[in-house]
């Protein structure tokens, strides 16, 4: 066992599974998918690993996919770091690295974010670094997965899906010929026992992240600084504002100009109308499928990364929230806001100060 810190303050204990009887203990009692943390027990404020996770928008295709981990494959090496990738077991790939346990959570994300913004660079209609939904397309690179106590399923871990697909290790070249779908509960045993284990050898070859924090450096001077934490951590030094886009005010008036008396209203950056919230997720898609029902000359232009599905923090339990991004619908054909379908109010039964306090901690992604 080992003793883990949060950013909330909170303290658990976690098992550190060192022996077959121990993963087989944790089998028993559920724990069927594994995230481990990327730190050792003897040393949990130094990040041994370094693990780029890359998320595909809805609408993007295996292939897609595939076309970014090249690009990643290739600035791996051009900083000097051997990348050791995976399928999730879901749709995305992840990408470890073994570090030398020399640089804290803080400057293992920062790299990270340096990392993906290059791959952005060189794949920008593929690839973002974007935090917000919003402002999203192609994969996004979610640098945020290195912040402290974040974690990433394990290699062979079992993930929730109806065929049981496994996180495989694989080498680059099986990468790009493999589907998801090849790596399951039922064909990885088989495969384990042919070829041993893909990883074997990423203990063997700790890197440094030198060159990517000059990297990120260079970027800062350029005037990249940080990018938004999570909702849940403190804010940092140097951060930007932790703020949708679309939620932003407008900008201050050039020196010199008649400053407007502030409205205290938020003006949009993207034309998003919200289309429903519901308890349940299925809830609020059936209301979307009404939504396109009505407009549906305007749903015809929309683009996958245009609807925007959130998981928004209730009292005790998530509910979701449909919104669409009417960017690439002509201006003639776009809808207005209309009543909310469904119109679930997660805040009908709390006392309003319970209200007040929830709705200031539900900020999400």
């Amino acid at each position: 066992m080992v003793t883990l810190s949060f950013p909330s303050g909170r303290v658990a204990e976690e098992v550190v599974p060192r022996d077959a009887a121990a993963l087989a203990w944790m089998a028993n009692l559920g724990c069927l998918e594994l995230h481990p943390h990327p730190v050792r027990a003897g040393d949990l404020d130094h990040p041994d690993e370094l693990r780029i996770d890359l998320d595909p928008m809805p609408g993007i295709a295996w292939s897609q996919l595939r076309d970014v981990a090249r690009v990643v494959q290739g600035v791996l090496a051009d900083y000097g770091l051997i990348g050791w990738p995976k399928t999730s077991g879901s749709r995305g790939i992840h990408v470890n690295v073994r570090l030398q346990p020399r640089w804290s959570f803080t400057e293992v994300r920062r790299a990270v974010l340096a990392l993906a913004r290059e791959v952005e660079r060189r794949a920008p209609d593929l690839a973002t670094s974007k935090w917000w939904k919003e402002e999203r397309h192609g994969v996004f690179l979610d640098y945020n997965q290195n912040a402290k106590d974040r974690t990433v399923a394990g290699a062979y871990s079992v993930r929730p899906k109806p065929d049981a697909r496994v996180s495989a290790p694989v080498t680059w070249d099986e990468l790009f010929e493999c589907a998801p779908e090849d790596f399951t509960l039922r064909t990885m045993p088989a495969r384990f026992a042919a070829i041993g284990d893909r990883h074997a050898g990423i203990d063997d070859n700790p890197c440094a992240l030198d060159a990517l924090l000059e990297l990120s450096a260079r970027q800062e001077a350029e005037g990249l600084g940080d990018a938004p934490w999570p909702p849940h951590y403190a804010k940092q030094a140097g951060e930007p504002p932790r703020v949708q886009p679309s939620r932003k005010r407008t900008a201050a008036p050039s020196s010199g100009s008649r400053v407007p008396k502030p409205s205290g209203r938020r003006v949009s950056t993207k034309p998003l109308v919200e289309i429903g919230r519901a308890a349940k997720k299925e809830d609020a898609l059936a209301g979307f499928e009404r939504w396109k029902a009505r407009h549906a000359r305007a749903a015809t232009h929309l683009e996958p990364a245009d609807v925007l599905v959130d998981a928004m923090r209730g009292r005790s339990s998530t509910w979701t929230r449909v919104r669409v991004n009417l960017e690439h619908v002509p201006k003639e054909l776009r809808p207005k806001q209309e009543p909310l379908d469904p119109d679930y109010d997660p805040w009908a039964s709390a006392t309003p100060a319970r209200v007040g306090k929830s709705r200031r901690a539900r900020r999400e992604v």
